[in-house]
């Protein structure tokens, strides 16, 4: 059993960051992260830039497409469902959109794919602000709807810079495991403090390059000075320490906008945006890892993607429990009392609400 290879399907693949993490065998910033029990059997992505952009990094192919328009019923059978089902419409920035539209509903193609494949493991990743959003209640909706398939679930946030990813990127873990299956998942224990994160200067290798394009205009950093004094001096990063999170948005940044930027030169006021591969490197995607002709498509295949080493730690996890090995983890909890105690219970989806009210999420904020 130990050379047994575990299928894999990928839902919303993009350009294949949790892809690349299950499978293993690459190298981060000096660091081999082994080939793990695991191949993709399927891949889906409705962005044709995405999947062009992962069609070059795999061997296998993803296939371009609608997920709501695909027949599971034709696809192959897998042991394995990961998907990062997009989040936008979950965004705390528009709290009264109606979470019943067809774009907060894509969830449900996690679902639809649970009833009609019946894999016995799946592990999904969103934004942080889902566990908080409603009160709670729009997690609470989507958990109980994956347990109501015959899974049990847990979720937890955990925050890649403890895994050795120089960047303060926070996200939400779902896992579950099919009901007839007797063993739990833990999830990977940090492997480092905050104190002992991976800085930002271990993914840049000039701060002063020589490309003009990357630099923001006098005339820029000037008209910033002048509407904001304080000029939100904090969202430039210094290199000493972890970067903000890496967004869809970096082709846009700004001097006024709030993504990440690098101070090259505080004497003459020099700012720039980080180029593509910066990025991918800050998420963790290996220098071999082909990144798209366009640097617009690529700042935004990089910013949705799950960097693909806080995606090996959570599969390594996964591949331990299946095999019964014991191994360091944070037992599967997801919420502290006030008082301090960890109960000892699975989510339920029913009081989500409530316990937010009183309650704090693990690791949270």
């Amino acid at each position: 059993m130990k050379n047994k290879k575990y299928k894999v399907a990928s839902l919303f693949c993009g350009c294949g960051g949790s892809d690349l993490g299950i499978v293993g065998g690459f190298e981060y910033l000096g660091k081999r992260y082994d080939e793990l029990p695991f191949e993709i059997a399927y891949a889906v992505d409705f962005d044709k830039w995405a999947v062009d952009t992962y069609n070059k990094n795999f061997r296998h192919k993803a296939v371009c497409a609608d997920v709501t328009e695909v027949d599971f019923d034709e696809t192959a059978d897998v042991d394995v469902l990961i998907g990062g089902f997009p989040c936008q419409s979950f965004s705390t920035v528009n709290p009264t959109k109606d979470t019943d539209d067809d774009r907060a509903n894509l969830y449900k193609q996690i679902v639809r794919f649970l009833q009609v494949k019946r894999p016995k493991y799946f592990i999904c990743e969103n934004v942080k602000g889902l566990v908080t959003l409603k009160g709670g209640s729009i997690i609470g909706k989507i958990i109980g709807e994956f347990r109501r398939c015959g899974y049990r679930v847990r979720f937890r946030l955990l925050k890649a810079v403890e895994y050795g990813i120089p960047q303060r990127r926070e996200r939400v873990i779902i896992v579950g495991i099919r009901d007839d299956l007797t063993f739990n998942y833990e999830y990977p224990a940090p492997v480092c403090t905050e104190a002992e994160a991976t800085p930002l200067s271990a993914v840049i290798d000039e701060l002063a390059i020589t490309d003009s394009k990357y630099y923001f205009s006098e005339r820029a950093v000037q008209g910033v000075k002048k509407a904001k004094n304080n000029m939100k001096r904090g969202l430039w990063q210094s290199l000493s320490q972890p970067c903000l999170t890496i967004t869809a948005h970096l082709a846009k940044t700004s001097m006024n906008s709030r993504d990440p930027i690098l101070l090259v030169d505080p004497d003459r006021e020099l700012y720039r945006r980080f180029t593509p591969r910066e990025a991918a490197r800050i998420q963790s995607f290996p220098d071999s890892f082909l990144l798209n002709d366009s640097e617009p498509k690529s700042y935004r295949q990089i910013g949705n993607a799950v960097p693909p080493v806080f995606m090996w730690y959570v599969a390594r996890q996964l591949e331990k429990a299946i095999m019964g090995h014991d191994s360091p983890g944070i037992s599967v909890c997801n919420v502290i009392g006030s008082d301090g105690n960890v109960p000892e219970r699975e989510f339920c989806p029913e009081t989500v609400g409530k316990q937010t009210a009183s309650c704090r999420q693990l690791d949270l904020f």
